[in-house]
């Protein structure tokens, strides 16, 4: 878990912790010091605790014109214990949203299990963003993942996407394909 960097071709593009609208911002990383863990294994210190648990993540990329955000998500999922989508809702999607985000985009081939709970939270975000067009959508949730997803009906709220060979685009070529696929799939 330890080897398993966020994604870090699109660095030149954007940082969080350099944009000043980010959660992250002002954050320190060092290359060194190991001390999140994930099922107490620890993984690697770009990755950034935003207070779940086992649940961490990256923004990859953030673009305010456009209205949209790229976030990287590695570890458990797990609503039934740790209500990690409130965490976080609370801690970083009301923070873009009130940005004026509101269209998502979760690489998600790196969340190993997911436990789910209710729908509140998922329905709370959908609810926030939709008037302005927006949506959420996951890449390449592993299957085990997908199929707890699917059965909680969560995506009523995240559309989901296989396959994707999203790391051979530039940040705005892949929210432009996502984005006319979702316009695709909501006609």
């Amino acid at each position: 878990m330890h080897e398993i960097e966020p994604f870090y071709n699109w660095r030149h593009l954007y940082t969080a912790e350099e944009d000043e609208q980010s959660p992250f911002y002002g954050r320190e990383y060092s290359e060194f010091e190991y001390s999140n863990t994930v099922y107490n294994y620890y993984i690697h210190p770009q990755w950034d605790d935003f207070g779940a648990p086992n649940l961490y993540l990256k923004i990859l990329f953030a673009d305010y014109q456009y209205n949209y955000a790229v976030l990287e998500l590695i570890g458990e999922w797990n609503d039934a214990i740790e209500n990690n989508i409130q965490t976080l809702k609370r801690e970083i999607i009301d923070l873009l949203i009130s940005r004026g985000v509101y269209k998502f985009i979760l690489v998600t081939e790196n969340v190993l299990n997911f436990f789910s709970s209710d729908d509140c939270y998922y329905e709370e975000w959908w609810d926030d963003i939709k008037d302005e067009g927006g949506w959420i959508v996951s890449l390449n949730m592993p299957l085990q993942t997908r199929e707890e997803f699917e059965r909680s009906r969560l995506t009523n709220y995240i559309h989901l996407l296989d396959n994707a060979k999203w790391r051979t685009f530039q940040p705005q070529h892949l929210f432009t394909l996502v984005d006319n696929w979702m316009m695709r799939r909501l006609e």
